[in-house]
């Protein structure tokens, strides 16, 4: 019994992951590049809103240039967060992207991100970090507005464990 208790408690991660991917209840984006949208729907506006957070003990600034924009479903647009490392030394950060509502993820496609690789800052560098982006033109009507969140974390090679 207990290691079945052990077997399920371990299976537990990967099945929730899945059942989140299946229904899109997550608001994990894709961490793969996407493809320029080939339609654009000049009917529809949507509003992106652009949200940062900083984990606790990462000494960095980091916050999106703009905090939303209006677009129309397919039509690509860039948007640059900025990142300098408050430190006195190199270190090296990630960016974790997460969509609200979640079931909108699916529909919020990243063609270029700075999520997709970790980021070295040298000791007091700044950074333009480019975000190149669509919705898709199949987004529910009854979402109007989509929050892109990316928290930034230590990705340095020593770094303590950190949680999400």
């Amino acid at each position: 019994m207990a290691v079945a208790m052990f077997g399920f408690a371990f299976a537990l991660v990967p099945l929730y992951d899945v059942f989140c991917d299946i229904t899109g209840i997550n608001g994990k984006t894709a961490d793969t590049q996407a493809a320029a949208s080939d339609r654009v729907d000049t009917s529809r506006e949507i509003t992106v809103e652009f949200v940062s957070y900083i984990n606790p003990g990462v000494q960095w600034t980091f916050e999106p240039e703009i905090k939303q924009l209006v677009v129309n479903p397919g039509q690509t647009h860039t948007i640059t967060y900025r990142a300098k490392n408050l430190t006195g030394q190199e270190t090296v950060g990630q960016a974790v992207p997460s969509v609200s509502p979640g079931m909108g993820a699916r529909y919020l496609n990243k063609i270029e991100c700075f999520c997709f690789n970790r980021q070295p800052l040298a000791a007091g560098e700044t950074a333009s970090l480019p975000l190149v982006f669509y919705v898709d033109p199949e987004l529910p009507d009854d979402i109007n507005t989509l929050t892109l969140a990316y928290t930034l974390y230590n990705a340095q090679p020593d770094a303590p464990a950190q949680t999400q």
